[in-house]
């Protein structure tokens, strides 16, 4: 996608708009919201990023609508959603919670333009061509969550340095999960810790795995980035203090819940970024990385 092109399209002109979606929506453009979070533990998000749009001109209600689709963790449910936007269609499709997000937004259209935010490496993941020239209808901003979790395990282990090894909880139905596990795997061998993986995909599941590493004597347990312990951060928590496991995870929602620590982006910011995103024949980046130390408790 040409850049000069998205700043139009995201410009709040209504005959900028594409004229397919111009003729599906007479009075105002309609935005496309793809997340593969929940509605109740995103609205701080959601509003973030309704002030990014308004900074540039678009706000929601007057000169600009927003349809929101929200998958719960449950990705397979994102294929479907994209499409649903797709055959509607909106002008533009931002695709957020993870870049299983994205791949679903990027395999439904290659026409409709696509703002993303990236957890890992959209490069590497065969989502963007470069981060200076992604290509196609796609592009946005990211962040390094999910490819820091050996600074999270560095971080745990000064924690509880008596835990000589500790868990590493991920959700087995997460694209990333394999890259997260390899990394953790190195960090721990690097510093000499030994290094137990759980998994979980339900709150019930959560419950079972709290219980088996109470049983196994894990002292200390770090919890990988993915959109369902997003939105599971208020049984993390809980369940982190009943059985007293000091745990480290990747966003500052946890804490604010009760867990006990974060390192990772700032997911409040990126979201602005993503409502401000314009891309512009001064060469600004897309898929450039955020400061992965900017969220930390």
């Amino acid at each position: 996608m040409m850049r000069r092109e998205f700043i139009t399209l995201l410009g709040g002109a209504a005959v900028a708009w594409p004229v397919a979606a111009r003729a599906q929506q007479p009075t105002m453009p309609v935005i496309g919201f793809l997340s593969a979070r929940s509605r109740e533990e995103s609205a701080h998000l959601v509003a973030s990023f309704q002030r990014g749009l308004a900074e540039q001109g678009p706000v929601e209600g007057q000169n600009i609508a927003i349809e929101y689709r929200w998958a719960d963790g449950h990705y397979d449910r994102l294929p479907e959603q994209a499409a649903e936007f797709v055959r509607r269609p909106v002008a533009v499709l931002v695709a957020v919670g993870g870049d299983m997000t994205a791949r679903a937004a990027i395999s439904a259209t290659r026409t409709i333009p696509i703002v993303a935010v990236f957890i890992g490496d959209p490069v590497a993941n065969g989502l963007v061509v470069s981060l200076s020239r992604p290509g196609g209808n796609v592009t946005g901003v990211g962040n390094l969550n999910a490819v820091i979790e050996s600074k999270r395990l560095g971080l745990l282990r000064e924690l509880v340095p008596q835990a000589g090894m500790v868990g590493a909880l991920q959700n087995p139905d997460s694209p990333t999960a394999a890259t997260q596990q390899k990394d953790l795997e190195e960090a721990a061998r690097a510093i000499g810790l030994q290094i137990r993986f759980w998994q979980a995909s339900t709150e019930l599941e959560l419950e079972a795995t709290f219980e088996a590493m109470a049983q196994n004597q894990i002292l200390a347990l770090h919890v990988g980035a993915d959109a369902f312990f997003a939105g599971a951060r208020d049984k993390l928590a809980q369940l982190a203090a009943r059985h007293a496991l000091p745990a480290i995870y990747s966003l500052r929602d946890v804490p604010l819940a009760g867990g006990l620590m974060s390192y990772g982006s700032n997911f409040t910011e990126l979201f602005r970024q993503a409502g401000t995103y314009r891309p512009d024949s001064q060469g600004r980046e897309a898929g450039r990385p955020a400061d992965p130390a900017g969220d930390q408790v």
